[in-house]
């Protein structure tokens, strides 16, 4: 039915009629948004504040990484077979030229010498993938140590810590794929955890690996897993993350002069944010292609094709996987047998309860330390980790574990570059991995209460300026040069409480409070005091007074 229109040719809902003077763009834009209802998105989009401070950008790093690892993924596929058909190499490597491997390593080897370009694109898909897992844990850790996981970004904080696990195994399932004898002992590693899984360990390892180990069907399987089960997974993930939910939520934003829980101080999203970000990966892709082109990274014909009958030494995967190898190693070589099994603790321990602890920690936090604090207000303004000694005692703590474990995957070459014994080392690594987390919590919170105290000085008495006046009765002072509003608003301005009182009351009456009748009441009750013990609290703005103005001591002393 044809719509009725007003006097100058204009349709009764104001737009013009025919073409408009918007011209094909227009069009486009019409026709999007009478579908799509997109206008209303793109100019709320448009006009969205950003903060400008440089940890935000550690996730657009992580982003632009994923776009890189794609379109480099994309490339190699082209050439790659993921087959263990055994065949006889006959490349451009004379080292290994009659040599029996499995086309997979083969193709590998025609990437890297016979493709043009391959060894180019092969290196910045590996470092893109190094890069992308880094900046998914220092993202990760920015948003821990700075309360951004607390409501309402809960399921943002969950979705995170999914991509971090998915990443981690992405990795794993692709420098598996060549098939050369350091990417076998990593393949072999998998296999013997997935067999100390207490009663379907050995089902498990002949439906992965299509039967005894090798097998001929792991590197098909995983290659399918790497290039689309996970890719998609976290195709549909790293937009929900960074662009959906960042959208209809306020950005958070660390505290400061204009900054406040309901306002963002920043600048648009476009044109500002867009030209900067858009900088940034051409960064990123930049410094990649420069890793790649003069760094080597991953040789795998220097370690020739895999054997399951060959032994290494110094085998070591890439960083983000060395805790697990690390936890592996220093694992007591303990076993439980019962009714006929046998569970081999030295595999189940390190393998599969370490990293489940660790993860499902991760993932469960933000709803721990809520239960822990009773805070449930909404927080679009973050912490500064010294203003909560409790929470960046225990992410230091965290990561003096992961630290320690990490380092224990090359106790080996530890050993050997430092002329120690294995078994030394081996032992340190025991005890400091117990020990090491503790001290890294005590440690951080008594650096977080020296932080405070200096923040309280700098409000009260300014910046120590060295100069050093003599006052007519003859005593000497320093003059203090008071720091201006927008320097010390971060310490001052009001900011929500990370924490409320949950203390158990007295009795009363010698009747006991409800709360404190149950144990995991006390035990609530308990720890909320501990996180509550040290927060920072924001001192009063000093009162206005005359500046001591730094061009009387031209004058010298008095």
């Amino acid at each position: 039915m044809a719509g009725n229109r007003a006097p100058g040719g204009r349709a009764a809902d104001g737009r013009a009629g025919g073409r408009g003077s918007g011209g094909a763009v227009g069009s486009v834009s019409r026709a999007l948004d009478e579908r799509f209802g997109t206008a209303g998105f793109a100019r709320k989009a448009l006009r969205k504040a950003f903060p400008d401070q440089w940890s935000f950008l550690v996730g657009e790093i992580a982003m632009y990484s994923f776009v890189i690892i794609l379109l480099t993924g994309v490339y190699l596929t082209l050439f790659f077979k993921p087959s263990m058909h055994e065949v006889i190499y006959n490349g451009s490597y004379t080292k290994l030229r009659g040599v029996k491997m499995s086309e997979a390593y083969a193709s590998s080897l025609k990437i890297s010498f016979d493709v043009r370009g391959g060894l180019l694109v092969r290196q910045i898909h590996h470092w893109a993938t190094l890069i992308f897992m880094g900046s998914i844990l220092v993202h990760l850790l920015r948003n821990f140590f700075s309360g951004a996981f607390r409501k309402p970004r809960e399921l943002n904080w969950i979705i995170g810590v999914t991509m971090l696990v998915l990443v981690m195994v992405n990795g794993l399932f692709g420098y598996s794929l060549p098939d050369d004898l350091l990417s076998g002992t990593g393949i072999r590693i998998l296999e013997g955890v997935i067999a100390g899984i207490p009663l379907v360990g050995s089902y498990l390892v002949m439906f992965v690996f299509g039967g005894e180990f090798p097998g001929s069907d792991i590197i098909p399987r995983l290659y399918v897993v790497h290039v689309l089960l996970i890719p998609g997974l976290l195709a549909a993930l790293i937009p929900l993350h960074a662009v959906v939910l960042t959208w209809r939520q306020t950005h958070t934003q660390f505290p400061g002069k204009g900054s406040t829980n309901t306002t963002v101080r920043g600048y648009p999203f476009f044109p500002v944010f867009m030209a900067k970000t858009s900088a940034l990966f051409l960064w990123v892709l930049g410094v990649t292609t420069l890793l790649a082109a003069f760094v080597q990274i991953n040789p795998i014909w220097l370690f020739g094709p895999y054997d399951p009958g060959a032994i290494s030494a110094g085998s070591q995967p890439d960083w983000y996987m060395g805790w697990l190898e690390g936890s592996l190693r220093i694992m007591p070589a303990w076993e439980i047998t019962a009714w006929g099994h046998t569970v081999s603790m030295s595999v189940l321990v390190p393998a599969l309860v370490v990293p489940g602890v660790l993860f499902t920690g991760l993932a469960v936090y933000p709803f721990v330390e809520r239960w822990v604090t009773g805070d449930h207000q909404i927080h679009h303004l973050l912490d500064r980790p010294r203003d909560v000694p409790a929470r960046t005692g225990i992410g230091a703590g965290g990561i003096a574990f992961y630290g320690l474990l990490w380092l224990a995957g090359g106790n080996d070459v530890l050993a050997n570059k430092f002329d120690v014994s294995l078994y030394a080392t081996t032992w340190f690594f025991r005890v400091a991995v117990i020990l090491g987390p503790v001290l890294a919590y005590i440690v951080a919170y008594r650096i977080c209460l020296g932080l405070q105290r200096r923040d309280l000085g700098l409000v009260e008495h300014g910046l120590e300026t060295g100069i050093i006046r003599q006052s007519p009765d003859g005593r000497f002072s320093e003059v203090e040069r008071h720091l201006p509003e927008e320097r010390i608003a971060a310490i001052t301005d009001p900011r929500p409480a990370p924490a409320v009182d949950l203390s158990v009351p007295p009795p009363v009456d010698g009747i006991d409070d409800p709360r404190g009748r149950h144990l995991k009441g006390r035990v609530r009750a308990a720890l909320n005091r501990r996180f509550r013990a040290d927060l920072a609290t924001a001192p009063e703005r000093p009162e206005p007074s005359e500046q001591r103005e730094l061009a009387e001591s031209e004058h010298g002393p008095r």
